[in-house]
């Protein structure tokens, strides 16, 4: 097992190289960012009262602090490591909305009764598959609106950073935003709220 400062040496060398257009990096990369920002998350929400609120922005913060030495990193490798967040920030929520919709439907667990918290959170699982569902198709029809959607909400970051690590200006950013939000909409209907989830 690696210790911190060969992770953090050998994550910033895979930013790099990924940076340098490398496939292999970018596969190699995901699952470095996918593990630390889980372990963040589950961390973050053993000390949360309210398990339904994560903090994308700062936890995908944290783990570029943790894994990545700064000053060796170049803006487009930076854009790599954001978009590879974004991507695991999507899979953790998605996948821990799934756990609990599956116990809720009471898949080898104890069923407790819900009170109006444990309800709002079920329902806000709900919203997160709807939505990862909804995004896989629009995905199929323009992939960058769906990756806007992804780095926005799922990595809660800025139109000014998406917009770097999509490498279009922050005004064609804005424009999908709005477009994506929309069919969004109009695929899930007004009980949806697409926006970045440290907005809320």
């Amino acid at each position: 097992m690696e210790d911190e400062s060969s992770l953090r040496a050998r994550t910033t060398e895979l930013i790099a190289t990924a940076g340098d257009g490398d496939a292999i990096a970018l596969d190699q990369l995901f699952p470095r960012v996918y593990d630390e920002l889980r372990a963040l998350a589950r961390s973050r929400l053993a000390s949360e009262q309210h398990h339904d609120s994560l903090q994308t922005t700062a936890l995908v913060h944290e783990a570029y602090l943790k894994l990545v030495d700064d000053t060796r990193v170049t803006e487009r490798g930076r854009a790599y490591f954001f978009a590879a967040a974004s991507r695991a920030m999507r899979q953790i929520l998605v996948d821990r909305a799934r756990r609990r919709l599956a116990i809720k439907r009471g898949d080898g667990a104890e069923l407790v009764s819900l009170d109006e918290e444990q309800a709002a959170v079920d329902a806000y699982a709900v919203e997160l598959v709807e939505l990862d569902d909804a995004l896989t198709r629009l995905a199929e029809r323009s992939p960058r609106h769906a990756r806007v959607v992804e780095l926005r909400y799922f990595a809660g970051l800025s139109v000014e950073r998406t917009a770097e690590v999509l490498g279009v200006s922050p005004r064609t950013v804005k424009s999908d935003w709005a477009m994506a939000r929309a069919w969004l909409f109009s695929e899930l209907g007004p009980q949806h709220s697409i926006a970045p989830p440290g907005a809320r």
